[in-house]
């Protein structure tokens, strides 16, 4: 989508929703179409969507004050450019058959229709956009674009808050119990067992090298082979994080496909394949596998997800609070401003109460300079007006990339829905004004008490 004024964003068709949806990778922020006009008081005139099957005026979407606009579109006459876009759009779809001509021209009409209702829809006045959060912030500001009240507020200084989509990290951290359960039941040394992750992870690369919406793999004939079909019922809750199913055939041939939506899948079997390899590190680390062995870090049980996100500061569009809880190595969270001091603060889904017994930092890709070396963590029974310090750690080094560190909460029994780290340093200020984090993992007692809501 080109807005004529300078800036470009995309829209995704939602087949959920129906409609087209504002999605701007550069802002992090999706289905806000008002952000410019309301949030960043631009003056749009002209908001052109490009796509393979057409060109399409969008404005009516992105603002409530068509006459204003209507007076700042002045390239051509309104009947004119509605022509031109026409014929753009005839030329781009003369090669499509009848039936998507058809689905074509029911959903022009469909957003037509919206365009116009959007116009005349009602603006909520209690919904606050954010001024803009890319670029330079001396530029932002010369452009007007920085927002009404960003200037000294802590509240509207800082990056939304953000809702964690993890919740399928947990459960694949999860679905390694019944795994490792009954592979020390069996008797298996540590060798086997690591024959047995390192076979499957294979077996996932196979799977996500095939078709997006038809992703399938065969199981192959490898001396792991019948271990693994004997193991294939510990294997169901993992298939179940992962959206994915196993079928045995006549002659006894295993397959692995798709049980549900892909999109739930390919979110997945990222964090699932670092997961592997932490196991495969761990399962290493082991002296022996039995039932002694079956616990931290082999075990990573009751992760906290879901949560709600606030932070200092963020780096946009790939750096943002949120990456901290991802369960993936491909992110992180990064403060530009960080590095003498930021925060972040977890809120937990739907008010829940939790003793926190754990948690694990894994240092970022790149740039050791940035790695956190002084914090504090604090918890709050009352979502966050009140703090209670939880943990404290100064001089932490990571000794390499990716290296993950837990650290035992010493101040247990303190229920808490929220919880904040302040971090104070890192590990050489003097090169650097930044902060990251690869990842930030909490972990709960067993018996976390559910919302008071």
């Amino acid at each position: 989508v080109l807005d004529f004024t300078d800036h470009v964003w995309t829209e995704c068709f939602s087949p959920y929703l129906r409609r087209w949806m504002h999605l701007d990778p550069c802002e992090g922020i999706y289905d806000n179409p008002l952000l410019y006009e309301k949030g960043w008081n631009k003056k749009l005139d002209y908001v052109i969507a490009l796509a393979r099957d057409g060109v399409y005026d969008v404005i009516k979407r992105y603002t409530r004050k068509w006459n204003e606009v209507l007076s700042r579109r002045v390239i051509t006459t309104e009947p004119a450019l509605a022509s031109i876009i026409t014929d753009i759009t005839r030329e781009q779809r003369k090669n499509f058959n009848s039936e998507t001509l058809l689905k074509l021209s029911e959903r022009d009409k469909s957003e037509a229709e919206e365009l116009e209702r959007n116009l005349f829809s009602k603006d909520d006045a209690s919904i606050s956009l954010p001024g803009r959060q890319s670029g330079d912030k001396q530029w932002r500001i010369s452009r007007s674009e920085f927002g009404s009240d960003e200037h000294c507020s802590l509240s509207s200084s800082s990056c939304p808050v953000r809702q964690c989509v993890d919740e399928h990290v947990t459960k694949i951290y999860n679905s390694f119990s019944p795994i490792v359960h009954q592979l020390v039941e069996q008797g298996s040394d540590k060798s086997t067992a690591k024959e047995l992750v390192e076979f499957f992870k294979r077996t996932l690369v196979s799977l996500r090298n095939t078709p997006f919406k038809t992703r399938r793999t065969a199981v192959n004939a490898v001396p792991t082979g019948p271990l693994f079909s004997k193991m294939l019922p510990s294997f169901g809750q993992l298939f179940d994080a992962l959206s994915l199913k196993s079928e045995v055939g006549v002659n006894g041939a295993i397959s692995i496909s798709l049980a549900s939506d892909p999109v739930k899948t390919s979110l997945a079997l990222p964090v699932v394949f670092h997961a592997l390899d932490d196991l495969i590190v761990n399962l290493n680390s082991c002296d022996k596998l039995n039932k002694e062995t079956i616990s931290w870090p082999l075990l990573k049980l009751n992760r906290i997800c879901s949560g709600f996100v606030l932070a200092s500061g963020e780096e946009l569009p790939f750096g943002i609070a949120t990456s901290a809880f991802d369960g993936t190595r491909m992110s992180k969270w990064e403060e530009p401003n960080g590095a003498t001091g930021c925060w972040i603060i977890y809120k937990v889904v739907d008010n829940g109460m939790h003793e926190l017994v754990t948690y694990e930092l894994m240092s970022a890709n790149d740039a050791p300079e940035r790695d956190p070396t002084d914090w504090i963590l604090e918890g709050s029974g009352d979502g966050g007006s009140s703090w209670h310090i939880l943990d404290k750690r100064t001089s932490e080094k990571f000794d390499k990339r990716y290296q993950r560190k837990t650290y035992q909460v010493k101040s247990q029994s303190f229920l808490a829905n929220a919880f904040r780290f302040r971090f104070q340093a890192v590990r050489d200020v003097k090169s650097t004004s930044r902060f990251q984090i690869g990842s930030i993992d909490l972990y709960m007692k067993a018996d976390g008490v559910p919302s008071t809501k």
